[in-house]
């Protein structure tokens, strides 16, 4: 897809094209037109290189300097053997050394080409990633590879767009185009500029694209296709082992040409004194083949042609212990890489915990109670005009979507963090989800890391303008002035209160929670170039997030340990949440340090050599 505002606009803009394609805008296409456009508009697939085959395999065996060495040797040994010794004797050793190459080159091909196929499939699972698109007037997710010219896709921050398109609606939406461009300078996507290609990453904002090409008609699909792969470097042992084998090779090499000038030497002296150097028989020469026999011998017993069957042999059982952990090595040699590792850097979310994630705790107004399990507490706790804002600011403020499955049932979709409160929300009062849905939003600021919150404006029934803001606890604290106490009244938010706020936060985060705070403010009107207000807010309620830890994860860490190998988490959580996590997943020690990443930056290269091996949060 070019980018054109030109042609964009002699097709009608946006309600244009979605007219030339037939598809509504708010309805999205209809499920039995899927096969159709396939057919017509193609796949969202890439097209794959062609399985490498089973003798390509054995073809980069063959590579091997060690082999190759041992293979001059296996020639040369036949000759010899055969000129000194004759048939069948003078095979043996030759046919010795080329029967080990064969053995070699077989087990490490056959290893490598059935972990080839079984990797091909795992890339097939990998690539089976969901998207949220608007089909028959529902969203719903679908497979990446099933979306087609016509669709009306959601994306959000952390998305990587996977088709080209044209922006139809959003927020604040901007793309890293680094990956098709070359430019780090992110791009800012809007009606004026609504052109979206495939392989490029949101930054930020939310938005509704228009699909218009697919697959390899894409920009990304056609840069794909001329790429080809530079091949694999070689690994560190197979680095030494060739140096090794030719260092041996030669060291070998030259005391064989010693040994034979000395012995060829000692033959023409004792020729030149006894018979004459210009008297010479057929044993004459079959000495001195004899001569090079040795020589020959010294060189084939220095290089170790059981050398590389060894290590492949090796690394063969090592692929095979870890297929029995669930874990597919694509080539014999990564195994060994892996081997090498030192040190394991761990994301939290998802990877140590279970990315399901559970409103455990919440605060409001001084009362404080164990998620949905109280709900009843809650709402006796606090009157229904704090009930009603709360709702309120956790509908409208929200990244996620509800939506009806084929079976009647409510789903969320959306991030982790983001479901656990919409679900806490349906709970405590579902019925009101459609109302506030409804409720027009002013203007929208996605989250992103950098601000680590997000926050919304919306027109409220009576014509008022109200502001509601979520995020990192200590964020949205410093932005509040005011706190709603449980009879609904807005009071003056003091210093004391502020700091057993914070007590309340650390109180959670000790306990590995996700602390999450929401506030509200009340607008009289707002310009059109002004942003959404940053302070003057009253806070309503503080969340404690569970995300529970994998089972068996501490084994794994304690194994890893034991075995030599530091382990360290790196997350974008709260310093005491992801310390809490660390200590029950046994990665931080008594001796261990937690560090966030700012303070990490500003420390000089000397503190830097002193602090790296004790850090492990």
């Amino acid at each position: 897809m070019h980018e054109d505002p030109t042609i964009f606009k002699t097709h009608g803009g946006i309600n244009g094209i979605s007219r030339k394609i037939k598809t509504s805008l708010e309805d999205g296409i209809s499920e039995t037109e899927i096969e159709t456009r396939q057919k017509l508009y193609g796949t969202n697939k890439h097209a794959e290189k062609p399985p490498r085959s089973f003798w390509m395999f054995v073809w980069d065996a063959l590579h091997d300097l060690t082999l190759i060495i041992l293979m001059v040797c296996a020639v040369v040994s036949l000759v010899v053997g055969l000129a000194t010794k004759g048939w069948p004797k003078g095979i043996y050793d030759g046919l010795g050394i080329i029967f080990s190459i064969l053995l070699v080159v077989l087990v490490t091909a056959s290893s490598d080409y059935k972990q080839s196929r079984k990797c091909m499939e795992l890339d097939r699972e990998k690539h089976k990633i969901y998207v949220r698109v608007t089909r028959d007037r529902k969203t719903k997710k679908v497979l990446v590879h099933d979306l087609v010219v016509g669709d009306i896709l959601h994306l959000s921050i952390g998305d990587v767009v996977p088709a080209d398109g044209l922006f139809v609606s959003g927020y604040s939406l901007t793309i890293d185009e680094s990956s098709l461009s070359g430019e780090s300078e992110p791009v800012h996507v809007s009606e004026e500029k609504p052109f979206l290609h495939a392989g490029s990453k949101v930054l930020d904002g939310t938005a509704k694209m228009l699909v218009t090409a697919v697959g390899m008609r894409t920009e990304w699909g056609k840069i794909m296709d001329t790429l080809n792969d530079d091949g694999v470097d070689e690994t560190p042992l197979q680095v030494k082992l060739n140096g090794v084998a030719t260092i041996i090779g030669q060291i070998g090499l030259v005391f064989a040409i010693l040994t034979f000038l000395v012995l060829l030497v000692r033959f023409l002296v004792d020729k030149v004194m006894h018979v004459g150097l210009l008297n010479w028989s057929a044993n004459d020469a079959l000495t001195i083949v004899n001569y090079f026999a040795i020589a020959v011998t010294i060189v084939v017993v220095a290089v170790p042609e059981g050398l590389p069957l060894a290590v492949t042999l090796s690394l063969a059982f090592a692929m095979k212990k870890l297929m029995s952990d669930k874990a597919l090595v694509r080539h014999l040699a990564a195994c060994e890489t892996m081997g090498s590792a030192s040190c394991i850097c761990t994301d939290k979310t998802g990877t140590l915990t279970t990315n399901h994630m559970i409103v455990d705790k919440v605060w409001i107004s001084d009362v404080s109670v164990n998620g949905a399990t109280n709900i009843n507490k809650l709402k006796a706790a606090t009157s229904e005009s704090v009930m009603e804002i709360l709702i309120q600011g956790i509908f409208v403020n929200t990244g996620s979507e509800v939506v009806k499955g084929d079976d009647g049932k409510r789903n969320i979709l959306g991030t982790p963090t983001e479901a656990a409160l919409l679900e806490f929300g349906l709970i405590l009062q579902g019925d009101l989800y459609d109302e506030y849905n409804k409720l027009a939003r002013v203007r929208v600021e996605p989250f992103n890391s950098v601000k680590k919150k997000m926050s919304v404006l919306i027109q409220l029934p009576n014509g008022g303008l109200r502001s509601f803001c979520k995020g990192a606890s200590e964020i949205i604290l410093d932005q509040c002035d005011t706190v709603l106490n449980s009879e609904g009244n807005i009071t003056p938010l003091s210093e004391m209160q502020k700091q057993n706020i914070l007590n309340i936060i650390n109180s959670f985060a000790s306990e590995a929670l996700r602390t999450l705070c929401i506030a509200f403010k009340d607008v009289n009107e707002i310009s059109d170039d002004q942003t959404i207000p940053e302070d003057g807010y009253t806070l309503i309620a503080l969340f404690g997030i569970k995300d529970p830890v994998r089972p068996g994860v501490r084994d794994a860490v304690m194994t890893c340990m034991a075995a030599g190998i530091k382990v360290r988490m790196v997350t974008g959580d709260n310093i005491n949440t992801a310390k809490a996590i660390a200590k029950e997943c046994g990665i931080l020690t008594e001796d261990g340090i937690a560090i966030e990443g700012r303070e990490l930056h500003d420390k000089s290269t000397d503190e830097l050599k002193e602090l790296l091996p004790k850090i492990e949060v």
